[in-house]
């Protein structure tokens, strides 16, 4: 109990309990004096639509939230029954520690690879000073003075740590600190690498070594932009296979916005930008729609382009493009060739080859011939866009 000449007890709960559970609203009709929230501001914004949060809101947040619109509902303040649409909870983000691995009884570590040979005690270690599980030997000598004096026993030069997926916290030393990322990688190189980890409802293992290949990406982006140093797009007209790059790109990033599937869509980005990379592509009316389409993945360097690419407004205001389906139509197919059901070559074929013409096409080619060693075929399968099988 509280005493009114020390610490009075709060009485006021309300605006913990009711407005922490209510506040989203507050935010339909902020200026009104008269009450929570109009019927008409609330008829005219409805439900949220999207809630993102952690498993933890479900009861400690979303629970109390849904029992007050139900009460402001039954009294008829509010015009929606219940008050979100839908519901994501994100996945923990878990932490890939690493491992020193000490000899009992003496002040000596040994590095991951030969353990084995030796009576060990694992210790967890800062993974701040592990790069691709290799280990800062001078930081880690200085990270406790324990370790002043440590000796190392390596592998081809180096001290290699183990490592284990466990909960990022500070006593396992394996939480990240984002700013060291931003720092050393940039922000973008952060956020795609965040979304590229896995479906966004799915808890995940951070992994700082898999990062250097979204940096990678990024910078291979960069460079259909570039000769060398100098920006160079040219303003020729797109080729089909760069149109259906492009495109398939669009149609896919559209669809896994929708759905969430953003760890998705990082991986078309890379797939794109090697398609187009082979195709030596830099057509300013594909990387125009490239920059928009990743805009909301990498914004950073998409304004940056945007603005090289001769534009005066932010790229955030760009229409998202759509795509052609006319551009994604395939002009041919490839058969996989099998003898006996082992499969030994491949062969394209316009798609509207007919069968007849596509079994004597593969049997008239000369690594048919090898194969066959002479003999007649017993049976040929046509499997109409997909396989071709001789029987022998």
């Amino acid at each position: 109990m509280g005493n009114k000449n020390t610490y009075p007890l709060e009485l006021n709960t309300m605006p913990g309990f009711a407005g922490s559970s209510a506040y989203y609203l507050r935010y339909e009709d902020p200026h009104n004096d008269k009450a929570l929230v109009s019927k008409d501001a609330n008829e005219y914004w409805g439900n949220v639509d999207l809630y993102v949060g952690g498993t933890e809101h479900a009861t400690g947040h979303l629970i109390y939230s849904r029992f007050w619109n139900k009460f402001l509902y039954d009294l008829g303040i509010v015009a929606k029954d219940e008050p979100f649409q839908k519901l994501i909870n994100q996945g923990m983000i878990q932490g890939r520690s690493n491992f020193v691995y000490r000899i009992k009884n003496t002040h000596t570590f040994v590095s991951s690879g030969l353990k084995n040979q030796y009576d060990v005690t694992p210790i967890h270690v800062d993974v701040n000073m592990v790069s691709n599980d290799i280990l800062d030997i001078e930081a880690f000598r200085n990270w406790n003075p324990e370790y002043k004096t440590a000796e190392f026993i390596l592998e081809d030069g180096k001290y290699i740590c183990g490592w284990a997926v466990e909960k990022m916290s500070k006593s396992m030393f394996n939480v990240v600190n984002p700013d060291d990322i931003v720092e050393k990688f940039g922000a973008d190189t952060l956020r795609l690498y965040e979304m590229f980890l896995g479906p966004v409802e799915q808890s995940k293992p951070w992994d700082t070594n898999g990062i250097d290949g979204v940096s990678r990406f990024l910078r291979k982006f960069w460079n259909l932009f570039f000769q060398g140093d100098t920006f160079t797009v040219s303003d020729e007209q797109p080729t089909a296979e760069e149109l259906k790059s492009i495109h398939k790109l669009i149609k896919k990033v559209g669809q896994d916005i929708e759905n969430f599937s953003f760890n998705t869509s990082v991986a078309a980005f890379m797939i794109c930008t090697n398609e187009l990379t082979a195709l030596k592509c830099n057509k300013r009316a594909v990387l125009s729609d490239f920059v928009v389409v990743l805009a909301p993945f990498a914004p950073h360097i998409a304004e940056e382009l945007w603005h090289r690419l001769g534009n005066e407004t932010t790229v955030c205001d760009a229409v998202f493009p759509e795509y052609n389906e006319e551009y994604l139509k395939e002009n041919s197919v490839k058969y996989t060739v099998s003898f006996n059901g082992k499969v030994r070559f491949t062969m394209d074929f316009p798609v509207d080859t007919l069968k007849e013409e596509v079994e004597k096409t593969v049997l008239a080619n000369e690594n048919s011939q090898k194969w066959m060693e002479g003999k007649t075929p017993k049976k040929v399968i046509v499997v109409p866009g997909k396989i071709v099988n001789v029987v022998i």
